[in-house]
């Protein structure tokens, strides 16, 4: 990574966050409306979810943060394009990471773009690139906002080698942004390249960056690195998770003493059925746990992916899943699919599918 780091300015103001997927920081409470309705339609649907100026909201493969009394979603800005090998893909972005805030979920502001991609030719952001599965987590000791992401360099197409598979890291003293970037590089050590990930921020404030990592002879696993106290780096302790070889698109989520760990068979774009791993110990071992879909269309995942998973403020063990209905056809078009998490007696985390619901059915 580059070892740029006039950044680290100590003027700015703390910030007074609370992170979803913990759960022993204080939050102010929001209120949210019961009577709103999240609308995910049947499997083969892609339903249009607008943001307040009746634009499509476009923040695929994102999270959600919860910040001074709102709710902020970020995500990768793509095209109205199909699934190309060359610089017209639509999964690759010529624009970065767009970001909106909602005080109830559904009703989401335009906050503009927090991490702009560039048109200059030897800038490592150039368009067309990605910034795959973008992650924010807030470090109180450095007051910053902390992103990782799967970093894809120009022309966004995946390969193995340096600059096509890697960790991205970018920063800002504001959720808003602008996020400064700072470089990208491969934990543990350069074999292994970098393919889906995420963050995860524990209720110490530790942090974690879990990846599925390609090997050059063609295997791969999912990989959970420790980060160094500003998480601005990977430290050397990791862990490999045997038990999720093969399995991509990783989110995280706590609950109780129990980490879940919610996966991805990987098979590109196609849809395949989720899998489950559960441990007491964020580095693990992990145990599988099992396909989190239940009923029809559960070895398909409902025809989605696993994006992220957070909790909701003021709603006692409520969790939301967020997946995303992949359209190849139209990536700018595909669907976001939210549902409310269950754990049953067994301790296995599930996620029953739902055309629409509200958060006053859950009670």
């Amino acid at each position: 990574m580059k070892k740029n780091r006039a950044f680290l300015s100590t003027s700015m103001l703390l910030c007074i966050v609370f992170v979803l997927g913990t759960t022993n920081l204080h939050a102010q409470q929001v209120p949210i409306k019961d009577t709103l309705q999240f609308k995910n339609g049947n499997f083969d649907e892609f339903l249009e979810w607008k943001d307040t100026r009746g634009e499509l909201i476009n923040a695929h493969d994102g999270g959600v943060i919860f910040v001074n009394g709102k709710y902020y979603w970020y995500g990768l800005a793509l095209r109205a394009l199909g699934q190309d090998k060359g610089e017209n893909n639509g999964a690759a972005t010529t624009i970065g990471i767009n970001l909106y805030s909602s005080s109830n979920l559904l009703e989401w502001n335009y906050e503009g773009v927090i991490l702009s991609t560039s048109q200059n030719v030897i800038s490592p952001l150039r368009a067309p690139m990605r910034l795959e599965r973008p992650k924010i987590i807030c470090n109180i000791k450095i007051k910053k906002f902390v992103m990782w992401f799967h970093y894809v360099g120009y022309p966004g197409t995946h390969g193995q080698q340096i600059g096509l598979a890697e960790a991205g890291v970018a920063v800002s003293d504001n959720i808003k942004g602008p996020f400064e970037y700072l470089g990208h590089y491969r934990p543990i050590n350069d074999s292994g390249a970098v393919k889906d990930c995420t963050l995860f921020m524990d209720n110490d404030t530790t942090a974690y960056f879990v990846f599925d990592r390609k090997m050059p002879e063609g295997s791969r696993c999912l990989h959970i690195v420790k980060l160094t106290d500003d998480f601005l780096h990977a430290t050397d302790k990791w862990a490999k998770i045997d038990v999720a070889n093969r399995w991509e698109a990783p989110a995280i989520i706590k609950q109780g003493d129990i980490y879940f760990l919610i996966t991805s068979d990987v098979s590109g774009w196609k849809a395949n059925a989720a899998k489950t791993f559960k441990s007491t110990n964020i580095m693990g071992p992990y145990i599988e746990v099992g396909n989190p879909c239940i009923g029809e269309q559960n070895q398909n995942t409902y025809n989605t992916q696993c994006t992220y998973a957070f909790n909701v403020i003021g709603k006692k063990n409520l969790s939301i899943i967020m997946l995303e209905r992949h359209n190849t056809t139209n990536f700018f078009k595909c669907s976001y699919v939210w549902l409310p998490i269950e754990v049953n007696n067994s301790k296995e985390l599930l996620f029953p599918y739902r055309k629409e619901w509200s958060l006053s059915s859950l009670y």
